[in-house]
């Protein structure tokens, strides 16, 4: 098996703003180093990813300040490295900046069979899983995977 991870957030100011300029412009940048990373599979890229958060008849909402990752990774060690290991960190750190702080949930991980890509509306549906019932075997946080 392989660990599918979903994180989504509303961006406190739209993309054009010059306040989440750095984070906008440095997108590239991280997913590059995403895929050079041990243990990478597979993200949704930029143009799907967009569609997905725009279509207001979509499971996102249609949100044009929605910013969203949907990626697959080999073991949650490659994706615990990457996000706190790499300049990843550095963004993560500074996520005060571009999002509502009082969001609540905004990631989500679960288990997917190696060579599967997940769509977004399974993501949401898991996001609203660990939402409702907190981590199970079906959807779960950082937390889970120390037990």
């Amino acid at each position: 098996m392989h660990l599918a991870e979903f994180n989504i957030g509303t961006l406190k100011y739209n993309w054009e703003d010059p306040r989440v300029a750095d984070f906008l412009n440095n997108l590239d940048h991280v997913y590059d180093i995403a895929r050079r990373s041990p243990g990478y599979i597979w993200h949704m890229e930029g143009e799907d990813m967009e569609a997905a958060q725009l279509d207001p008849d979509g499971p996102l909402g249609g949100n044009p300040r929605t910013a969203s990752t949907l990626s697959v990774w080999k073991d949650p060690q490659c994706l615990h490295d990457f996000t706190f290991n790499t300049v990843h960190k550095q963004f993560y750190d500074r996520k005060g900046e571009w999002y509502d702080p009082d969001q609540g949930l905004r990631f989500v991980m679960w288990w997917v069979p190696e060579g599967y890509k997940p769509t977004i509306t399974e993501a949401m549906q898991r996001f609203h899983h660990l939402e409702k019932h907190g981590n199970t075997d079906t959807a779960f946080g950082w937390d889970h995977l120390t037990k």
